[in-house]
């Protein structure tokens, strides 16, 4: 029996020109352009997760999750955001979506983002290079096979 489970996916969302946006909101704007947030969600914990791994990659410093816990919350505090999502269990699962849009990198329990490197350098390499091309042409080889059968 076959099943329906995809090998990897992708979201991609297209928003205008980012202006004078404060860096939360750019943050917020690039985890819906990559569909790691979805439009109207208030459940945004992943932008600041997100948010605090850019700027420890700056400094180069890994944290752990209860380090990146213990800032989100600081965070969500400042710009008098919910509480909402700082469990524990939720701050790893958001941690683990990061990692499997390869944009974050785990070495024992510590997180950074991959090889410190600009979010604009890896999503070039992984995702427009890397996994898009493989996609597209997964996509071509269904189309060529459902041609060949008419």
């Amino acid at each position: 029996m076959v099943r329906d489970i995809p090998l990897g996916e992708i979201t991609l969302r297209k928003y205008e020109k980012p202006y004078d946006s404060s860096k939360r909101e750019l943050v917020r704007k690039i985890c819906l352009s990559l569909g790691l947030l979805q439009p109207g969600d208030s459940r945004d914990i992943i932008v600041d997760i997100l948010l605090i791994l850019e700027d420890a990659r700056k400094t180069k410093l890994m944290l752990n999750s209860f380090e990146i816990k213990g800032k989100v919350e600081l965070l969500r505090k400042e710009n008098s955001l919910e509480a909402k999502g700082l469990a524990e269990s939720n701050i790893r699962r958001q941690l683990k979506r990061l990692r499997d849009a390869m944009l974050v990198d785990k070495k024992e329990n510590h997180y950074c983002i991959s090889e410190f490197a600009p979010l604009s350098e890896l999503f070039e390499v992984k995702i427009e290079k890397f996994l898009i091309p493989q996609t597209v042409e997964r996509i071509k080889e269904y189309l060529a096979k459902l041609d060949s059968l008419q």
